[in-house]
């Protein structure tokens, strides 16, 4: 489960996966489809390959878990469904015609025919009659087709249906009553109340066709059949979060659905009993000033992932180009947007079939792979990390040693035979921080297990990745201190400046409608509701504003903190929710000069994991090859990676080696006789031929002098 925050577990829960494959375009199983609204999430589905193969539940959804079909079948024949075997006998031996026949309607129960029925209405009446007295099961679905062409009743008792529910009507009148809304805010019933009293009853897609659904109740007409509960219910988890998303241009709405489970905040209250393998926690989370009903029902505000920001929209000293941000340093130094990481490390005493098993202890000098006496010096007397010890990328936190893990090889070697290897668990490669607890326990097997967890404190730095709730994300490009910033008149400095080329194209009005509203809430001292479809009118809050003294259209004239000159044009600012996501730099930077090789090519590893190189590949090489740089192409792809030198035989071609009790180089076919050079070529060069030479091809190197000297004459 993924507990980067409450959101991001939520929707993971919420998840729908379709079993297609993502090579191929399937448009129509990725398009948004008329039958989802209401059980499916608009908005929430990854970019990429499985845009629109995945999707997630909408709020008000929930699946079918499926109810015996027997009862209902027998219920089917006592409402006047004529078995099929009954009708098709029938009509061979000729005691009804066809023409009878052809009026009635074929019964489907869980996509099998069962049987026909005079007259399909009444059934499906009778049927949802029932439903509502709560004789048979509210997750009974019955469906009537009905063209010119068809004439089918399909009744569904299967799981797996995703079901909404909706408010009943009945002849023209909504069946609920105040009465009925008292009593569930009291307590006194619950939801299910509702649906076994057939006041709400619950629609699959296939139910829904015949159905008259009202958005609102002022809108039921006499063929109304039911009413939506809460139409911003067709968003889910995800979406939910974003206020005056019917503003947005809908990919941005997609985008923030993504970052919403990305963002920083308070993912569990237990968190410092927790050992999760790694987890982020954001020190001052706030309610957001802008609201949207549905932020309550999914525990948002209690469980909150941002901080309520000013955030001014301008051109300032031009860091903030590309959706890149600036951020006041001053607000960073009061706390904005701080965070820790913490990593959880394990180490097992796991036993092994022999009686031997691993320590943990402060491992001795002469074990095998001994990292040298500096890399235990955090370690206690029992081998394990003290507590709040400083510790960086290849300090010990818990020694251990295991037994050789095959015995039989040292056998013969004497002493060698009893020496064990160190395996202690060591901080990751470019992680630094605190130990901030150290668990000892054991395990279902009884083996003794160690936990290690280390915080590091995060201050937001260039590079860090933020996001408002609109799909605008951006890195820090600079941290400007609040002396340097630009102010209002009133002395209120930004603690975001982004830029103002990120909106037209984007066209992300909710985020100035939020901005507008923030101020609001700030002003009054209350939030604002943003909630899609019912939100505060932003023409009264624009009056608010103007009440209180300032500009409606949310600018303010600002002063330029560098000179104190006035800034010639108004500056549009408010307070917008961001987010901080946990794609921090201090996680992504990489860098090597010197470092591991892999075995089999002797080239550098790949990876920030592995301290690995950084790739000059093809087309890199491309680059050089078309500039002339030779020298700079031999150094990247031979001197700083894979050189060695092998020694070929003049005669044959072979490559030969270094005899060192003879002091002599050998060819592999005239043995002593052979005329070997060193010649410098990359380590894989020599790997291929050696691979050639396993498929029985006899590659063969000729050599040549570097330099021809030309005689007179010649």
């Amino acid at each position: 489960l993924d507990r980067t925050t409450w959101r991001s577990a939520l929707s993971r829960l919420r998840r729908v996966v379709s079993p297609l494959s993502r090579g191929q375009p399937h448009f129509e199983a990725r398009d948004l489809h008329g039958t989802q609204w209401g059980r499916l999430c608009p908005f929430e589905t990854p970019e990429g390959p499985n845009c629109g193969l995945v999707k997630n539940l909408a709020l008000l959804a929930t699946i079918s878990v499926g109810v015996d079909p027997k009862p209902i079948e027998n219920v089917l024949y006592s409402l006047g469904v004529i078995p099929a075997e009954k009708v098709f006998d029938d009509l061979r031996n000729q005691r009804i015609s066809f023409e009878d026949v052809k009026g009635y309607a074929k019964v489907f129960l869980n996509g099998t025919l069962i049987g026909y029925h005079p007259n399909g209405e009444e059934l499906v009446k009778n049927l949802r009659r029932l439903r509502r007295q709560g004789a048979i099961d509210y997750e009974v679905s019955v469906a009537h087709y009905k063209t010119e062409y068809i004439n089918e009743v399909y009744v569904n008792t299967d799981a797996g249906r995703i079901l909404r529910p909706l408010l009943v009507v009945e002849k023209g009148k909504l069946k609920i009553t105040k009465e009925d809304v008292e009593k569930l805010k009291c307590g006194e019933i619950r939801f299910e109340d509702l649906v076994r009293k057939g006041v709400i009853e619950y629609l699959d897609a296939e139910e829904e066709e015949n159905a008259l659904i009202a958005m609102h109740p002022d809108e039921i007409r006499e063929n109304t059949t039911h009413v939506e509960i809460w139409p911003q219910a067709i968003m889910g988890v995800a979406a939910a979060t974003i206020p005056y998303a019917e503003h947005n241009q809908s990919p941005r709405n997609t985008y923030q659905s993504a970052m919403v489970k990305q963002a920083l905040g308070l993912y569990a209250a237990n968190f410092l009993l927790r050992t999760d393998s790694r987890s982020h926690i954001l020190h001052y989370p706030q309610v957001p000033l802008v609201q949207t009903k549905p932020l309550e029902v999914i525990g948002y505000n209690d469980r909150p992932a941002g901080q309520n920001m000013v955030v001014a929209v301008m051109s300032y000293t031009g860091y903030n180009m590309e959706d890149a941000i600036i951020m006041n340093k001053s607000s960073v130094d009061r706390g904005l947007a701080r965070s820790t990481f913490f990593r959880t490390y394990v180490a097992e005493e796991r036993k092994y079939a022999g009686g031997e098993e691993d320590r943990i202890e402060i491992p001795d000098p002469k074990v095998l792979g001994y990292r040298g006496r500096d890399s235990y010096l955090k370690l206690d007397e029992d081998g394990i990390v003290k507590v709040e010890a400083f510790v960086k990328g290849g300090d010990v936190l818990v020694g251990k040693t295991s037994p050789p893990r095959f015995v039989e090889e040292y056998r013969g070697y004497g002493i060698l035979g009893a020496r064990r290897k160190d395996t202690s668990v060591t901080m990751r490669h470019a992680e630094s921080g605190w130990v901030d607890s150290v668990i000892i326990t054991t395990t279902a097997e009884g083996h003794r297990i160690v936990k290690v967890k280390v915080r590091d404190l995060r201050i937001p730095e260039i590079g860090d990745k933020f996001a408002s709730r609109h799909g605008q994300k951006g890195v820090i490009g600079m941290l400007i201190p609040q002396y340097d910033m630009p102010y209002t008149v009133d002395g209120i400095t930004p603690d975001i400046i982004i830029n103002p080329h990120a909106l037209p194209s984007r066209m992300t009005l909710g985020q100035l409608m939020e901005s507008i509203a923030g101020k609001v809430a700030a002003l009054r001292g209350k939030p604002v509701d943003g909630t899609p479809f019912f939100e505060e009118n932003i023409e009264d809050l624009k009056k608010q504003l103007l009440v209180m003294g300032y500009p409606l259209d949310g600018t303010e004239p600002m002063y330029d903190g560098r000179t104190g000159e006035l800034i010639g044009t108004p500056i549009f600012i408010g307070i917008v929710y961001y987010q901080k996501l946990h794609h921090m730099v201090a996680d992504k930077i990489h860098a090597r000069a010197r470092g591991p090789v892999q075995l089999l090519t002797r080239q550098p590893t790949e990876g920030r994991a592995r301290e690995g190189g950084l790739r000059f590949g093809e087309m890199e090489r491309d680059t050089l090859i078309g500039h002339g740089a030779s020298a700079l192409l031999r150094e990247r792809m031979l001197e700083s990676s894979d050189k060695t030198v092998i020694y070929v035989c003049e005669l044959c071609g072979f490559i030969g080696w270094y005899n060192r009790r003879r002091d002599v180089y050998e060819c592999p076919i005239h043995k002593d006789k052979g005329v070997l050079h060193p010649v410098v070529v990359p380590y894989s060069f020599k790997l291929l031929l050696q691979e050639l030479m396993s498929m029985t091809i006899r590659p063969r190197l000729i050599l040549k002098d570097k330099f021809e000297v030309y005689g007179e004459g010649k």
